[in-house]
């Protein structure tokens, strides 16, 4: 056939479709019903054509590898699979390191928590790992820079290509500043920072030997504009810093190496590893490098804490499944998923075994690796990166009008900000309006922890010298709490559901109710409906009821609920929101439960009220 397909189907204008969307809204508002504003500020269309695209020039003008690299630094999308290791016994850390390389991993971070280690140590830890190979990364909680001359040490006495060794040095005065609301030496302007540069920039040439921690940000709550704006401005502080004492910056940039957080909004944090590198290679532009190069930005990335529960554990892996199939279609160069239980326990070989299989199945079977920015030219992801380099764009310069990150952390004006955003957040959480599946909405009924220690991330009532710290914090810990104390009672209380009328509605609003009091960890019993009042009461008696949620639809609520009221001195909650509420409230009902309740406030009120 000369004839093509699609020429017998003439395109359809932007005005037609919306016409046909307008007409069946029939008068529903269209802002409200298809439109939704992000924790960002910005508004995401509910569809995005081709039109859409052309102001955008950067997709017509930039291709992989190339300035300003949105689309990527290399010419494929390879990336190092990393875990991290907490060291203790430098022995018993190489033989677990030795056997994660051996199952996959290409990129070990070691874990300082104290630091006594001498170079004897650290050559006993690297004992038989091919560092020319396999990537080095050092977190020291001291800031300790002696690893990686020890490294260098190493590497010479095996007689290696220096150039060969890569990895990182987790040096980062400005995220000390952040955590704990003082500097590591006394100073604000990042001298340390330069000091610790200008002496070792001849350690090891490809060598990340500073480490900016916008993950911070992420595990404060804070939005994604606010860890890319943020970020970025802490990158230039350190630029400014390191060519006042004398660089340049096509000496500094190859020293750089940015750490973000992947949070569970896919499409926006693919977004954001494209607009982190747009960002970073405009930033670096403005200092006018002699290769434009020296403007690529090298990002490790790592699964989010903020999002991650105790409760219903398992949970986690899918999380940290979508999270890493962000950080990697939007073209990280390095990626830490953390085992589903780092939050509550110390990670068990099974955890960290199915944290590495996740990048395992995505880069060996998903061939992941093999594809280069596959969100370029899609509508929604192109729109979505653009609107997050515009506003991450006008809070970075609002933070260098400030004078810069560690003027506007010492205002306060970082901190503020991103405790507006995190109360916002668990407000969303205590209204089911963000939802952590298992904690806040469908949680597991069975599930009983008593005697666990839940570990916080919080760095709160630390005593500062600069501004106050950031706070670090998990978005479950109040729940958690919460269903804890339910948890350590020798009887978890009994929540009845009377379902009577309606079939329809009363197995629904018992669904929602089993569900709401489950976030409590109380015990739900559901019913299939009963004939009377009566007969439901007799019961719940038998199964020795604390609350009695009666089921039932609007309509019927008034009769149903003044019966039952006269009937028991059980607590009664109504699942619903009836017009009918005055009047069961005359009769001294009082709790209702319904999609506009604080779930969070009204569980811990019934706790109250049982004395727990």
């Amino acid at each position: 056939m000369d004839n093509k397909l699609f020429n017998e189907f003439p395109p359809i204008t932007t005005k037609a479709w919306e016409e046909i969307i307008l007409k069946d809204l029939k008068g529903a508002d269209y802002n409200k019903k298809l439109m939704w504003e992000t924790l960002e500020g910005f508004c995401v269309k509910p569809y995005y054509r081709a039109e859409n695209l052309v102001d955008l020039d950067y997709i017509t003008k930039n291709n992989p590898s190339e300035f300003p690299f949105l689309r990527s630094n290399n010419s494929d999308n390879d990336w190092k699979i990393r875990q991290d290791i907490i060291v203790n016994d430098v022995k018993e850390s190489n033989i677990f390191a030795k056997n994660l390389i051996k199952n996959g991993v290409n990129s070990l971070g070691f874990i300082f928590g104290k630091d006594d280690f001498s170079e004897e140590d650290i050559k006993s830890l690297l004992q038989e790992i091919d560092i020319e190979n396999i990537e080095i990364n050092f977190i020291s909680l001291s800031l300790s820079v002696k690893y990686v001359k020890f490294l260098r040490n190493i590497a010479i006495n095996r007689k290696l290509d220096l150039a060969k060794v890569h990895g990182s040095n987790e040096y980062d005065t400005l995220s000390y500043l952040l955590l704990t609301g003082t500097t590591p030496c006394g100073e604000i302007n990042c001298k340390c920072a330069q000091e610790m540069i200008l002496e070792n920039e001849n350690l090891l040439p490809n060598y990340k030997l500073l480490t900016i921690n916008a993950k911070h940000f992420n595990n404060a709550g804070a939005t994604i504009v606010q860890e890319l704006a943020f970020g970025m401005a802490m990158g230039a502080e350190y630029l400014d810093k390191l060519i006042e004492a004398g660089k340049n910056v096509d000496e500094i940039s190859k020293f750089l190496r940015f750490n973000f957080a992947v949070g569970s909004n896919y499409f926006l944090e693919i977004a954001k590893i494209r607009a982190a590198r747009y960002l970073w290679a405009k930033i670096v532009e403005a200092y006018k490098p002699n290769n434009l190069n020296s403007a690529k930005i090298d990002i490790h990335c790592e699964t989010s804490r903020w999002n991650k529960t105790v409760y219903d554990p398992y949970v986690n892996m899918l999380r940290v499944t979508t999270e890493a199939m962000s950080a990697i279609l939007g073209g990280t160069n390095s990626l830490n998923v953390l085992p589903f239980d780092i939050i509550f326990e110390e990670p068990t070989d099974f955890s960290y075994r199915i944290a590495r299989n996740v990048q395992l199945i995505l880069k060996e079977e998903a061939h992941f690796g093999k594809i280069i920015d596959p969100g370029a030219g899609s509508y929604y992801i192109e729109n979505l990166t653009n609107s997050l380099i515009e506003n991450a764009w006008d809070l970075f310069l609002e933070v260098q009008e400030k004078g810069g990150f560690s003027t506007a952390f010492k205002k306060e004006f970082i901190q503020n900000l991103i405790e507006k955003t995190a109360k916002l957040r668990d407000k969303n959480i205590a209204i089911r309006k963000e939802i952590l599946l298992g904690t806040n909405q469908y949680p597991n009924f069975t599930e009983q922890i008593s005697n666990l220690q839940i570990e916080k991330c919080c760095n709160e009532n630390l005593e500062y010298k600069v501004a106050k710290p950031i706070k670090l914090y998990r978005a479950s810990e109040e729940f958690e709490e919460m269903r804890q104390l339910t948890d350590k009672q020798a009887k978890r209380p009994v929540v009845f559901m009377l379902t009577i009328g309606n079939l329809s509605m009363r197995k629904a609003r018992a669904q929602f109710a089993c569900n709401f009091f489950g976030c409590a960890g109380f015990e739900v019993i559901d019913n299939n409906g009963f004939e009377t009042i009566k007969e439901g009461l007799t019961e719940a008696k038998n199964k020795k009821a604390d609350i009695i949620v009666l089921c039932s639809s609007d309509g019927e609520y008034e009769q149903f609920g003044i019966e039952l009221k006269k009937q028991t001195e059980k607590i009664i909650a109504i699942a619903g929101n009836p017009e009918c509420r005055p009047s069961l409230e005359k009769e001294g009902i009082t709790n209702f439960i319904s999609v506009r309740s604080n779930v969070l406030e009204e569980l811990k009120n019934y706790q109250k009220i049982l004395g727990l």
